[in-house]
């Protein structure tokens, strides 16, 4: 069983995600997770939290984080889209919590998508897993 302390952190910690789900403002970077049942089934869960704990590793505080519904494209789930102001959205397919460390690092901090893991790549790439 958890210390009282080991739950006030848990829940210190949970409450700092929300809000940073919830206040983003135009400066800021999106990054939205598909969270439909194909994204679920698919293991968008993981991805989510990776990303959480990515974010929260990195203490960045421009980037929030959102879940919306099906994005429409089932075959590539999980799907994660990142906005970045005043650059064109960036769609990742096929993502796993070991891609996100890389997404993170290259595109969100560096400014360089990782193209291997879109789906105009995917798409290229006759579907294959990016």
């Amino acid at each position: 069983m958890k210390t009282l302390q080991e739950l006030q952190e848990i829940r210190d910690r949970m409450k700092s995600r929300v809000a940073n789900r919830e206040t983003a403002d135009e400066s800021d970077v999106r990054i939205v997770v598909g969270m439909a049942t194909c994204g679920i089934a698919a293991g968008a869960r993981p991805v989510l939290a990776a990303i959480g704990d990515e974010i929260e590793s990195r203490k960045l505080t421009n980037v929030k984080v959102s879940q919306t519904g099906c994005i429409g494209i089932c075959a590539y789930e999980p799907i994660v889209e990142v906005y970045v102001p005043n650059r064109e959205k960036v769609t990742y397919v096929h993502m796993t919590p070991e891609k996100v460390g890389a997404v993170i690092a290259r595109h969100i901090v560096n400014g360089s998508p990782v193209t291997e893991y879109t789906y105009s790549y995917a798409v290229a790439n006759r579907g294959g897993n990016a």
